[in-house]
């Protein structure tokens, strides 16, 4: 039942606004649900979905809004923390955005009384990804324009801060050792940090600018995979700092890099932003071509879902889902 791979969205959620960017948290939170936050210009929205491929009784999708949080500028990146759960009384939400005032605002909900956030100030340029420490949660790293990786504790001070040679694009946080940061930037350097001593301890060059993004393997972190130029790239960084594999895809230059959660051969891509189509491109390190080709009306943002091979991009008014067969 293989037909042409090129296809419209499995699923789509309607929004109020323009989604700038779309996020499934990573993390079990104790629900059979699966959380996902988005942002557009002025509020970020959290809501829940359930998927037939996970509950045969669901028809599609079902997806609910948990609760809308006024931002008041657009909303540039999300996070989620580890200390997210659903099966708590409270139950505790906790993201942190990045905003084109180039804060970062921690947000922390119960969904009833309980809503505030604290401003994150210290970044002089656009910041461009943030994670929290995955085991945790108590720690955020966040890149920028500035040249700067910055590492923060949740009350807002700065416990670490690497001065980079060209703008920070990407960050990860190693999901096992804690004390390991990979920073990549847009010149087409990756950088591997250890917190403790606050040094470089290796880098990978793609030998190809710009560098768009980057992202750790979290299925097999000898990997590491990013998009440079019109091409996709990927690293075994047991075997050389420069790339194993790449390949042309996109025209009009590479946008985002995400490897799935589920399969550490699988992965996608999307092209630019901006113009009237973005194109998401789902690749299988064992076919020469990509396995899905899905486009959006200018979309944006790029999310695995953290137990299926199923993506999700924002676009206008609206979340797309796209599913592959693994």
């Amino acid at each position: 039942m293989k037909q042409d791979n090129s296809r419209n969205a499995a699923y789509t959620v309607d929004c109020e606004d323009y989604v700038h960017v779309v996020e499934f948290n990573p993390f079990e939170c104790g629900d059979a649900g699966t959380l996902i936050a988005y942002g557009g210009n002025n509020y970020v929205v959290v809501g829940t979905c359930t998927f037939q491929e996970e509950e045969a009784e669901v028809e599609g999708i079902q997806y609910r809004t948990l609760r809308t949080f006024h931002h008041g500028l657009r909303v540039d990146a999300i996070a989620w923390s580890p200390e997210t759960r659903l099966d708590t009384l409270p139950p505790v939400i906790r993201f942190c955005t990045a905003a084109a005032d180039r804060k970062l605002r921690l947000f922390t909900s119960d969904l009833q009384e309980k809503n505030e956030y604290k401003v994150l100030a210290g970044h002089s340029d656009y910041i461009n990804d943030l994670v929290f420490s995955p085991k945790e949660g108590q720690e955020i790293a966040s890149v920028s324009d500035d040249h700067t990786c910055r590492v923060w504790d949740l009350e807002g001070n700065q416990k670490a801060h690497f001065v980079l040679r060209s703008p920070g694009r990407s960050v990860c946080w190693h999901p096992e050792e804690a004390c390991k940061l990979m920073v990549a930037e847009k010149n087409g350097t990756i950088r591997f940090y250890d917190l403790i001593t606050q040094q470089a301890i290796l880098s990978l060059e793609s030998e190809q600018m710009p560098l768009m993004s980057a992202h750790w393997c979290l299925r097999n972190t000898f990997k590491v995979g990013a998009v440079a130029g019109n091409d996709w790239l990927i690293w075994d960084i047991t075997r050389s700092s420069y790339p194993q594999d790449k390949r042309p895809v996109h025209m009009d230059r590479a946008h985002l890099f995400r490897w799935s959660t589920v399969n550490e051969n699988l992965f996608a891509t999307t092209g630019y932003p901006g113009k009237m189509t973005t194109q998401l491109l789902i690749h299988h390190l064992g076919h020469p071509q990509p396995i899905l080709i899905g486009s959006a009306a200018v979309g944006s943002g790029l999310s695995w879902h953290r137990t299926l091979p199923l993506c999700a991009i924002g676009g206008d008014h609206k979340l797309l889902f796209w599913v592959t067969e693994m």
